[in-house]
């Protein structure tokens, strides 16, 4: 542990803990690049929060949730990505969309995510259904096994967060 009075207090929470934070973060990604930039990432939020970090009690801690909460965005980001692509190529089109076209899908597709992240898996996965793959409440209820009036009860709700975020 540094102790230097010179640096800011977010200068000296780096010196003291960005090893700390890299190997951590290394152990849970296995590639050093990766808990790098998440590292830094990290840092990142931190100067961006208006957390006094001379207060900190447990200073890995708080580092530990916000890294935590940028692997979870990688994770998931990682996921809708490799499902639209996944999507993209099991379309018997020949239809191949430009790089920023796939950028912006995948960009919706996260806010989506985000917007739904309150929601059962259940609600998110008939919105979806419905929305994105263009199956009538019908065939919903036929894939997952529910009712037709079930499949209706989720889609009021997706649509009334959809609706409120709206007036936000």
């Amino acid at each position: 542990m540094h102790d230097n009075s010179l640096f800011s207090p977010v200068a000296q929470l780096y010196v003291n803990h960005h090893g700390w934070l890299r190997g951590w973060l290394h152990r849970r990604l296995g590639h050093s690049a990766d808990a790098e930039d998440l590292a830094h990432d990290t840092f990142i939020r931190v100067l961006r929060s208006q957390e006094d970090v001379r207060e900190l009690r447990q200073p890995m801690a708080f580092l530990a949730t916000i890294a935590n909460g940028l692997l979870i965005n990688r994770w998931r980001r990682q996921a809708i990505e490799k499902a639209y692509l996944e999507a993209l190529a099991a379309r018997p089109e020949a239809y191949e969309p430009s790089p920023e076209e796939r950028h912006l899908m995948i960009e919706t597709l996260l806010q989506l995510d985000s917007l739904l992240v309150g929601l059962s898996m259940r609600v998110r996965q008939i919105f979806f259904l419905s929305q994105l793959d263009g199956l009538t409440y019908p065939q919903i209820a036929v894939q997952l096994s529910l009712t037709v009036a079930q499949v209706q009860r989720a889609m009021g709700k997706a649509f009334s967060v959809c609706y409120a975020s709206r007036f936000e």
